[in-house]
């Protein structure tokens, strides 16, 4: 068994030179109120952050409980950074998929429709058209026809 003996430095038992003390009661010197008592604590829950109230929750927590929470926590956190990429890396796929082959099927399809109304005006021109000359045709043959009764047409 180890035994502790306090020993005393010279230096501090000697007198340190000064004002003479006087002999009264040191406890009138004391002027610690509760104010200066709440200060000090004030300062130290100003030191403790939330993370470490937290780390401090730890012990309440037994062991076995506390596995099952952090491979709990692991699990999902897995899971969802897995999904994550996965949905990241999907997405990238499908937007360049749909601008190397979208754009271009879309530009041409839209050309394609330009094309088919170009035809359907110029059929709606060409019809436009048959009717104006049936038209004149048949105008011309009244012309004639009347010429052939004998009357002549006004110049």
């Amino acid at each position: 068994m180890v035994k502790l003996q306090e020993v005393e430095d010279e230096h501090f038992a000697q007198d340190q030179p000064g004002p003479p003390q006087a002999e009264e009661n040191d406890d009138d010197y004391y002027t610690d109120t509760d104010s200066e008592i709440t200060d000090e604590e004030d300062d130290g829950d100003l030191e403790e952050t939330l993370v470490d109230r937290i780390a401090a929750l730890r012990d309440v927590i037994p062991p076995k409980q506390r596995a099952i929470l952090s491979n709990t926590f692991h699990t999902t956190y897995s899971w969802l950074r897995g999904g994550l990429l996965f949905g990241g890396k999907s997405l990238w796929v499908i937007s360049t998929s749909a601008l190397l082959l979208g754009v271009p099927w879309a530009l041409a399809f839209a050309e394609e429709q330009q094309m088919i109304e170009m035809e359907k005006e110029m059929k709606m021109q060409q019809s436009a058209n048959d009717l104006l000359s049936s038209g004149a045709t048949s105008a011309i043959s009244q012309q004639l026809g009347g010429q052939q009764q004998g009357t002549r047409p006004a110049l």
